[in-house]
């Protein structure tokens, strides 16, 4: 937690001082801030049944899946960015400054990087490991979520219909 709100920080330090940081320092601190990595360990904490030290110290030494997982938060970027509330930098912006390409050619690279990091998720779910699937499976079911919710548009920040029916197909109309 002390890391995210570290995080925070040099985001509002960049906010207030307009500044656009290089790709590679947005990820590194764009992977903290998204309180992704967190929310994984806490749902770890609430399957107390099946999580050991070993899983713990697993996940808090940043694993491929969780890595991977993060990287779909490339996807948030890229639906947000016409959003532009204030001057938050976000990483098509970075990406556009540093390597001088178009909007289009950056959304063409993170589509590549997030088909790549499906492909890692798989991977991982499908090899064996010390780790224990359900510790996996929870990995795997966050990060469809975030494909849910960020695949045709920010239905986090505006939620539209499409999102509307999916909940209701998962809470309201489930199948059973």
């Amino acid at each position: 937690m002390k890391n995210q709100v570290r995080a925070y920080f040099v985001e509002a330090k960049w906010f207030h001082e307009w500044q656009i940081p290089t790709m590679e320092e947005y990820m590194c601190i764009a992977l903290l801030s998204s309180g992704y990595s967190l929310l994984i360990t806490s749902c770890f904490i609430g399957m107390r049944e099946v999580v050991t030290k070993e899983a713990l110290d697993w996940a808090m030494n940043d694993p491929k899946i969780v890595r991977a997982s993060n990287i779909l938060g490339l996807m948030n970027d890229m639906t947000s960015y016409k959003l532009k509330r204030g001057h938050i930098a976000l990483a098509i912006e970075c990406y556009m400054k540093q390597y001088d390409v178009l909007e289009e050619q950056v959304h063409n690279e993170f589509h590549d990087q997030i088909v790549k990091a499906w492909m890692d998720i798989n991977q991982e779910i499908l090899k064996p490991t010390a780790v224990p699937m359900s510790l996996l499976t929870l990995i795997l079911n966050l990060s469809r979520v975030l494909d849910v919710v960020y695949r045709e548009g920010d239905s986090y920040t505006s939620v539209g219909e499409g999102m509307k029916d999916n909940i209701r197909s998962l809470l309201i109309h489930p199948i059973v």
